[in-house]
């Protein structure tokens, strides 16, 4: 920790405040040597100290900060100095050449409760927090105290160490405490570390230790973590969650932080490229990129930098957002919406690359300025116009776009646009208006077509209702309808590969934010799932056959071949497993499979096949611990009288349920790690079992060879 060898250069303009004071006095307490310098004097004491410290409660006027006072700074760093930024004083970043994204929230915050810092756990073994236990660090419990943090942006450079714990409220998307890769190292730290308010004892300790640790961390403590990483990087974060029974292995799930929807699907020269909507500042919405990873057999995927970050002037500062991409002749390119403020609009990026990693923005984005006039479209309290997520395919010479709206009092719509260039849209109508049974806003619109029928789906905030029909004069005539899986799965998108079409949807969490935060990732995607039409003309949903090569070994079951009300428990267990039966119901009610089931049985979830032709997932005994949704998700299938073939796909926290080669069920679970069993019987009677199998599968996402084994801190960034 900091001590008497360490020489600080206390930034200070003209007299202190009283809270400078008050933070000098508990300098001077610790035996530093002090070195008081102003904004313009930083050039000058190069030579003088270790580590600069600007802690500021007022305002940071523009006559503060003369010509060169960046290059000063920047001169201190390159020479191996160090600086921390705490309170107002983090909102100087953009001014002296850190970053150009500055905290948009600055000001002053009202404590009436313990507040502080919400510490990420992918970053727990940071200097800065090696005198705690816990990631959740309050700083202060009173008073009106000076703060800085970003809210609605990330910083471009910078990585996010911590957001903010108000009581016992996680506020993730209030980001506190960020540190820069600059020199010795920089770190912001915006959280109410005020040391003129009197604060109750535990809480100053606190306090004293985290700011003394992050004088510490910038004191020769080794590179602070910053952005952007390199692929290694990104997939090195993996390591940090190797140990959790709950993350899955075979299932795509981000390298750390938060995912939510696959976007821009696109295979060219043979690889699949999977594009997703991510947040690098935590396992939380906000403040949305593009993650990018690549494959060359959809099953095995390789961690790429990210692809879109947003732009801090342009129509996209507030995110990236859903989209999709095409190959134009050649030349990939991206349709997604970009948020700035209220406000979210269609934008246009193009690639040069045969790895995708480089993207150039359109300059004349948005490509769409604004939502058509002629509808009373939506309007929330989060935006102007409910207006975004784009598919896009060519007929002819002639590109098409549908993106996702809300028609005031009718219902949700995908609105159709023509283009001949991907830059000049003319509007053409709504393709599909909804009813009050689907939703007010229609996401992720995305048309297929399957042969003799087109397939439009949308997500409408609970569900993915799809419509089977055709296009008839610019309007989709509806033949058949339904929700294209009832359980844990949102904003499914697809690419047309070969002859067939290939969709991935995200499987979002269950649990609590909090228990989010500490697992220190959220958010999966299902396997990749083939759709098509049977011969009946409805719709099939059946894994990719390449999942069959994720098999690695058989696993002994001896089930019998008819099944009573007694538990049969199998030999095989595990957490990546695929379960593949056929049952018929003779005289019972029920057949149900129990997995991840404890020796006691006190923690399993219950999957029944049951005569009114229902495939049920029951969670109410899913953790013991009570993580996680509890109630029970049904999906219809054919009658009793007809045998039910199932894949079940176990995958740490995710059941993948396909029935029939038709039906798909997704459930996300969070049993314990013992809880692994395996266990069938039949309910009231006796049901037939033809198949059953069970299979061992194997990782499909590896952290790169020799990546370290802890989280990734300030050595490996």
């Amino acid at each position: 920790m900091i001590g008497r060898e360490t020489r600080v250069g206390f930034v200070c303009d003209g007299a202190p405040s009283d809270e400078q004071r008050a933070a000098l006095s508990w300098l001077e307490a610790r035996s530093v040597e002090i070195v008081r310098v102003s904004p313009a004097e930083v050039g000058e004491v190069t030579d003088e100290c270790d580590v600069l410290w600007w802690h500021r409660d007022a305002p940071i006027e523009e006559s503060l900060l003369s010509e060169g006072t960046g290059d000063a700074f920047d001169a201190f760093l390159a020479d191996g100095g160090g600086l921390l930024l705490t309170l107002r004083a983090m909102a100087v970043v953009d001014d002296i050449g850190i970053d150009p994204v500055a905290p948009d929230a600055v000001g002053t915050e009202s404590v009436a409760e313990p507040t502080g810092v919400l510490w990420r756990t992918l970053y727990d073994d940071h200097p800065a927090v090696t005198a705690f236990d816990s990631v959740r660090i309050p700083t202060c419990d009173r008073g009106a105290v000076p703060t800085a943090h970003y809210e609605r942006a990330v910083p471009s450079n910078g990585e996010v160490l911590a957001s903010t714990v108000r009581g016992d409220r996680d506020v993730p998307n209030e980001m506190t405490v960020v540190s820069w890769d600059r020199g010795g190292g920089v770190m912001g730290v915006g959280a109410p570390v005020a040391f003129d308010e009197s604060a109750a004892e535990p809480i100053a300790d606190a306090r004293s230790e985290l700011v003394a640790g992050c004088l510490s961390a910038v004191d020769g403590g080794g590179d602070q973590p910053g952005r952007p990483k390199t692929a290694d990087e990104l997939t090195a974060m993996r390591e940090a969650f190797a140990d959790d029974p709950g993350r899955p292995r075979y299932h795509f799930t981000p390298p750390a932080n938060w995912l939510n929807d696959p976007n821009g699907l696109i295979r060219l020269d043979g690889r699949y490229h999977l594009f997703y909507q991510y947040n690098p500042a935590g396992p939380f919405h906000n403040a949305i990129h593009w993650g990018h990873a690549v494959s060359d057999d959809l099953l095995h995927w390789t961690d790429e930098p990210i692809a879109l970050s947003p732009s801090p002037d342009g129509p996209d500062r507030d995110g990236c957002w859903s989209g999709c991409a095409v190959d134009d002749d050649g030349t990939p390119t991206i349709l997604y919406t970009g948020g700035d403020g209220r406000w979210q609009l269609p934008c246009l990026a193009t690639s040069g690359e045969p790895d995708l990693r480089e993207w150039n923005k359109d300059p004349g984005n948005p490509v769409i300025e604004e939502p058509p006039s002629d509808l009373d479209l939506l309007s929330t309290e989060d935006w102007e116009i409910e207006f975004r997520d784009h598919a896009v395919w060519r007929d002819g010479e002639t590109w098409y776009q549908l993106i996702g709206s809300g028609i005031s009092d009718r219902g949700g719509t995908a609105l159709l646009y023509a283009s001949s260039d991907l830059r000049e849209w003319e509007y053409e109508g709504p393709l599909l208006t909804g009813d009050d049974g689907h939703g007010a806003v229609w996401e992720c619109p995305e048309l297929l077509d399957l042969g003799e029928r087109s397939l439009l789906h949308v997500s409408n905030y609970e569900d993915v209702v799809y419509f089977l029909g055709e296009i008839d004069d610019g309007e989709f005539d509806v033949a058949h309808r339904g929700v294209l899986d009832p359980g844990d799965f949102y904003a499914p998108q697809s690419l047309r590969d070969g002859d067939r079409y290939l969709t991935w949807g995200w499987l979002p969490e269950t649990r609590e934010t909090s228990a989010q935060w500490d697992a220190g990732w959220s958010g999966a995607l299902s396997l990749p799932r083939v759709l098509s039409l049977g011969d009946d003309g409805r719709l099939r949903q059946r894994p990719a056959a390449e999942v069959d090569r994720l098999r690695q070994r058989r696993l002994s079951t001896a089930v019998p071949d008819v099944l009573d009300e007694r538990r049969h428990a199998l030999d095989a267990d595990g957490r990546t497993l695929e379960v593949d039966l056929e049952v018929s119901l003779a005289d019972a009610s029920a057949f149900e499979l129990s997995v991840f089931e404890s020796t006691d049985r006190d923690e399993r979830t219950a999957i029944r096949y049951t005569r009114e032709g229902e495939l049920i997932v029951d969670r109410s005994e899913s953790s013991r611990g009570e993580v996680g949704a509890a109630d029970t998700q049904r999906l219809s299938v054919p009658p009793y009288d007809e045998p039910l073939s199932l894949r079940a796909f176990l995958d740490g926290s995710v059941i993948e349920l396909f029935a029939n080669g038709r039906h798909c069920l997704t459930s996300r679970v969070y049993p314990a790690e013992n809880s692994t069993g395996l266990s069938v019987n039949a309910e009231d009677g006796r049901a037939t079992v033809a198949e059953f199998d069970v299979w061992e599968l194997e990782s499909a996402i590896t952290p790169v060879t020799g990546s370290p084994a802890a989280a990734p801190g300030t050595e490996s960034q």
